[in-house]
């Protein structure tokens, strides 16, 4: 419990057992004010333990959809505590110790039980409705905070988009520029300006829903290595290979890239024998991408690397319950593997 709520939990215990206590010097004018003051204690500590068992454990965990059942069957045992703990602290312990008992009932057991029983489901009832309508206010407030940090971090990245989008445009306007110069004298040159250029293209790329078709992610993970072996020919040994068909499938965009990227920083490229395995497997409900690498010992870029923890933070965002990540490293081999559910796209 945070600071802030648990000055007021206080302020509000504070309230009720002064307003406790006065009514009951008021109420028992005249009789023993030692008995009074005992059973207004015991009385007041059931009711705590009876409102954060409910505030705490019943409401957390069964206040929900599809959880009616289970809630009844808790706030049945929480009252059932009440009245037990109430039993024995004023009808057991307190005759035994102090001499006095709060119910000085009088007839059949069953009448007698029965009376208890009604009367304490009485008192117990309004802390279950009162704790249920503050764990339920302060809920719906963590969910607007919650919201409110979402809209606020979605502005910022459009206005960091909006900011950025110009030099990517020109950029790109400047490749295809490059390319038509360079075709006609270096045929290889002109194919990476071009692979390049397509790179660029599919970063611009908008879509309403905010999702692309599988097929796009993947057109771009083969340019993205193509240009690594335009840049280190026959010292590039990176697999790609897809099992499933992608067809249909829409996924948010840039979400593949990072595991690629991190293996390629950090893993052994050069060597035929400990190539880079990538594979994407499509089926059963499930997008499942693995990237496996030789773990280097020479860092090949020495930048901070932000594409891991960023990628955690958008599967957070867009995928909630709904996505897998999984990082394991031994025996020098580092592997990165990524679970989507397919057919639904980023909530």
């Amino acid at each position: 419990m945070k600071s802030y709520a648990l000055r007021w939990h206080i302020l509000g215990w504070l309230a009720y057992t002064s307003y406790e206590v006065v009514g009951k010097l008021l109420e028992r004018a005249g009789s023993p004010l030692r008995s009074g003051l005992w059973l207004t204690a015991s009385f007041i500590f059931i009711r705590v333990v009876e409102f954060y068992l409910c505030y705490l454990v019943v409401y957390p965990r069964f206040l929900r959809a599809g959880h009616t059942g289970r809630l009844v069957a808790a706030l049945g045992g929480v009252v059932a505590l009440f009245i037990g703990m109430r039993a024995t602290l004023e009808e057991v312990l307190f005759p035994a110790l102090l001499g006095f008992r709060n119910y000085g009932l009088e007839g059949a057991f069953a009448y007698r039980a029965g009376y208890y029983i009604i009367d304490n489901v009485y008192f117990a009832s309004p802390v279950i409705v009162i704790s249920a309508a503050i764990w339920a206010a302060q809920a719906a407030f963590r969910r607007e905070q919650e919201n409110r940090q979402l809209r606020e971090e979605k502005r910022a990245a459009e206005v960091a988009f909006l900011k950025t989008q110009i030099n990517p445009h020109f950029l790109y306007n400047t490749l295809n520029m490059l390319f038509s110069l360079a075709y006609p004298v270096a045929k290889p040159v002109a194919e990476a300006i071009l692979k390049l250029s397509e790179l660029m293209r599919y970063m611009l790329h908008e879509s309403p829903d905010g999702q692309v078709r599988l097929e796009q992610e993947i057109e771009y993970l083969h340019n993205y290595l193509d240009l690594y072996r335009l840049r280190f020919p026959n010292h590039f040994h990176v697999h790609l290979s897809v099992t499933g068909e992608p067809a249909g499938c829409r996924v948010a965009p840039l979400l593949l890239i990072p595991l690629v990227e991190n293996a390629i920083k950090h893993g052994v490229l050069d060597d035929p024998n400990t190539p880079v395995h990538i594979h994407l497997r499509i089926g059963g409900g499930q997008v499942q991408f693995q990237v496996d690498n030789q773990r280097s010992d020479n860092h090949k870029d020495h930048t901070t690397g932000i594409g891991l923890p960023n990628l955690r933070r958008r599967l957070e965002l867009l995928y909630p319950g709904r996505h897998g990540l999984d990082l394991a490293a031994g025996e020098g081999r580092f592997t990165a593997s990524l679970r989507l559910v397919s057919g639904a796209g980023p909530a």
